[in-house]
């Protein structure tokens, strides 16, 4: 992963567990530690849920905000395509 003006980066890496099409993706990253994202229908809109074993590098509340971050951007990408 890279931020778009190349300030930082990192190798990111995991194994898929389960994919349930229009509903969950379960996976292991390349640490060990899981990682799920849900998709809930609500009328015509989707709650995506995204639940993550902290690392203990840094700590929780950045993880989160990078996270967040993540889906922020996903956000965006569907509703712009």
């Amino acid at each position: 992963m890279e931020a778009k003006d190349g300030s930082m980066g990192f190798d990111f890496c995991g194994v898929y567990d389960e994919v349930k099409p229009n509903e969950l993706i379960a996976s292991t990253m390349g640490d060990g530690r899981k990682l799920s994202v849900s998709f809930t229908a609500e009328g015509k809109s989707t709650k995506v849920t995204e639940t993550f074993e902290a690392e203990k590098e840094n700590p929780v509340e950045m993880q989160r905000i990078g996270w967040q971050a993540i889906l922020n951007n996903f956000k965006k990408y569907t509703e712009e395509n």
